[in-house]
């Protein structure tokens, strides 16, 4: 996935794991692949070669290698999620659904929730579906919004993170803010480099997740 992106669910799990030493942390295999071909073009502009087959590729050799469970730093590629799963026979934990339940589950009561992701999320649903079996309705940015939050993406993508591009996303939470969401859930990993406080509490996919990779190793 987007090596940033990669690189930043390493450090959360880091982050999340309580350790006084080394061997206290959770042994992880990753696969660093920008190469997955593109979930935008693939979903958004038409065209693009599906990144299924390179996914479940990455999925069969992190098997071989030894892994005893399977995370996908992207949301987008979550669309691709069946095809990782079936392609194994280790779970592979679902960002989306464990960030949409998280959601809900912290926040009793709420019934509008905020996604702020690429177009192709909201386009294939995944949140939506998820959220509406949980009986909460989904709100997006307005399209003008949602463009701009697209720009924000590709800028992080390119390795822009200034304050400039902060004051921007903040924008975008104030206008899903305004259009009734209660909280937001942060469904794109590039976002949650950016993260922080807003107008409106937030929920961070990829910090969902590293948490549930943590519990899931100690588990183990």
């Amino acid at each position: 996935m987007g090596p940033e992106a990669t690189v930043d669910l390493m450090s959360r799990i880091i982050a999340h794991t309580e350790a006084r030493d080394d061997a206290d942390h959770i042994r992880c295999i990753v696969d660093n692949n920008p190469k997955v071909p593109s979930r935008i073009k693939a979903l958004l502009e038409g065209g693009g070669e599906s990144p299924a087959p390179c996914m479940a590729d990455m999925a069969k050799r992190l098997e071989t290698w030894g892994a005893d469970c399977l995370a996908i730093a992207c949301n987008t590629a979550h669309n691709y999620y069946p095809d990782v799963q079936g392609a194994v026979t280790i779970p592979v934990l679902n960002m989306i659904e464990l960030a949409a339940a998280h959601a809900v589950q912290q926040n009793p009561g709420c019934r509008r929730v905020g996604v702020l992701a690429s177009p192709a999320v909201r386009l294939t649903r995944l949140y939506s579906d998820v959220l509406e079996r949980l009986g909460v309705e989904t709100v997006y940015p307005e399209p003008e919004y949602e463009n701009r939050l697209l720009q924000v993406i590709k800028n992080i993508k390119a390795g822009d993170t200034g304050p400039g591009l902060r004051r921007e996303f903040a924008e975008i939470i104030e206008n899903i803010g305004k259009n009734g969401a209660e909280i937001a859930i942060i469904a794109c990993t590039e976002l949650g480099i950016i993260c922080e406080e807003y107008t409106i509490p937030v929920v961070d996919a990829a910090d969902v997740l590293a948490r549930e990779l943590v519990r899931f190793a100690q588990e183990k």
